[in-house]
């Protein structure tokens, strides 16, 4: 007997714009949607993988490394064989068809990590439907690293937002701001100085903005921990962590959310 299904809205992201022109090849993160959903699924909750097109995610393949997985490579092996052969990973939806069916059967949302929901998530009308239902119904709402990006996607005028962003028009992205749901809520995402040692040891590109100035920039209130160290934040209904390193404490904290709600 289940204990409740939970919807997990991923990404179809795989190229971001980089600052000055070109791409940085992302996707959706290994352990930052394997082990919340893992842990999810060992706790008695079955769930439903969603994305806007309706196709797999991709998986950002920097994220397929030991170090996400405390240097153990049979943690990591079991996490890459949910993410390819399990058959909910398999078995997508879009997300327009999953509000269509009613989204009152679904427990919580999930938003996983990766930098993929700052190309498609953040500005999506049917993400910003789910996540105003799940705001109103007061029921969990989680996120991880980038994942916590998503939540822009409530604005009434996301994409105008996320334009505003790039723009470096910060005049314009807070009046875009106004009305959201989250406001004042506090909440952690990526750090500024976790996404600096990422563009230059890793992407060597700057990203378009980072995540704590787009959030702040409509109203929430941004916490960051020590640099790749577990922190989870948890205000009302929503539930974010800030790096890959917070996987495991998320799903305790979403999970301890989901049976208080219950």
């Amino acid at each position: 007997m289940s204990k409740g299904t939970i919807l997990v809205v991923g990404s179809n992201g795989t190229q971001l714009e980089a600052q000055g022109g070109g791409t940085i090849t992302i996707g959706q993160f290994l352990n930052e949607t394997a082990v919340p959903l893992m842990t999810l699924v060992a706790a008695g909750y079955d769930f439903v993988l969603t994305t806007p097109t309706g196709e797999k995610p991709h998986m950002d393949q920097d994220s397929d490394a030991l170090i996400y997985f405390n240097n153990d490579d049979a943690a990591r092996a079991r996490a890459r064989d949910f993410f390819n052969n399990n058959p909910a990973m398999n078995d997508v939806r879009a997300i327009r068809s999953e509000i269509e069916a009613g989204l009152d059967r679904f427990a919580g949302v999930f938003f996983p990590g990766g930098h993929a929901p700052i190309v498609d998530v953040m500005q999506d009308p049917d993400a910003g439907e789910v996540l105003r239902y799940f705001h109103g119904a007061n029921k969990p709402t989680a996120a991880i690293c980038h994942g916590p990006i998503s939540v822009l996607a409530a604005l009434d005028h996301a994409r105008e937002f996320r334009a505003a962003l790039i723009d470096g028009d910060k005049l314009k992205a807070h009046d875009l701001g106004k009305g959201w749901q989250y406001a004042g809520y506090r909440m952690t995402v990526f750090s500024r100085s976790e996404e600096e040692y990422a563009e230059e040891h890793v992407f060597h590109k700057k990203l378009i903005f980072n995540m704590p100035d787009a959030l702040e920039a409509a109203g929430a209130k941004v916490l960051n921990a020590d640099n790749f160290t577990s922190y989870v934040v948890v205000d009302r209904e929503l539930i974010t962590a800030q790096n890959p390193m917070s996987d495991h404490e998320l799903a305790a904290k979403f999970i301890e959310a989901l049976a208080a709600a219950h």
